[in-house]
């Protein structure tokens, strides 16, 4: 085993069919774990596309401030209910580094990044944008579920021009209480001032997923990777 694999994040892998052609690495929310997203899989009905690796990764356990300290999984710390007026930079960086490696390891297995996904719920949204932004190599396409564009200030001056004209997949419940709406519309207000490639959903749900929604995702699987 090599140093890479000693030190990548534990994770779930799910492959739709002999010696995959595309991978999707897909974070899930704070509290959750990698099986979350794992029933979506077959809800995606990819089935006839060609095979593609689902990567689910777990966050590390650390206390997270605003649940009272408890540590459970999660990409980054968390300060206040607003989200962004105080964020955990190294944390974010740290998970941002955590998911590079995933796409590298991708990479060593001889699927380029250009048919790479990323794909994030929540904390996992924004650890999806904070990476696929930045990152130096063309991805296939981000995936943005019920999340927000962390460190927004400093995503203009950090973003890689390799990533500008990558599809970005944004979707948001008109009722979720746990990340505001408001944050999805700064963040896709963010993503056009910048020239972003943004496709932008609304569904009548709280902090979750619906079955059009996953639709939807399938859609832009279908279409993002060549």
């Amino acid at each position: 085993m090599t140093d890479t694999e000693n030190t990548l994040l534990e994770h779930i892998e799910i492959e739709t069919g002999p010696e995959p052609r595309y991978s999707v690495i897909w974070m899930h929310g704070l509290g959750a774990d990698g099986n979350d997203f794992v029933p979506v899989v077959p809800e995606l009905q990819l089935g006839d596309f060609g095979p593609v690796r689902f990567i689910f990764p777990h966050a590390p356990v650390q206390p997270v401030t605003i649940n009272n300290g408890m540590s459970m999984r999660a990409w980054y710390d968390i300060y206040m209910p607003d989200l962004v007026r105080r964020e955990d930079e190294a944390g974010l960086r740290a998970s941002q580094k955590a998911i590079e490696a995933l796409i590298a390891r991708e990479n060593a297995r001889g699927i380029p990044t250009k048919r790479i996904v990323l794909a994030g719920f929540s904390q996992g949204c924004a650890i999806s944008l904070q990476t696929g932004l930045r990152h130096p190599e063309k991805l296939a396409g981000i995936i943005g579920l019920s999340g927000y564009l962390p460190l927004a200030a400093m995503a203009e001056n950090e973003r890689h021009p390799a990533n500008q004209n990558t599809p970005i997949f944004l979707a948001h419940g008109t009722m979720d209480p746990v990340v505001a709406f408001e944050r999805a519309q700064a963040t896709l207000e963010a993503l056009q001032k910048m020239n972003y490639d943004v496709r932008f959903k609304t569904y009548p749900m709280p902090h979750s997923v619906c079955l059009e929604e996953i639709h939807d995702i399938a859609a832009f699987l279908r279409e993002v990777l060549k």
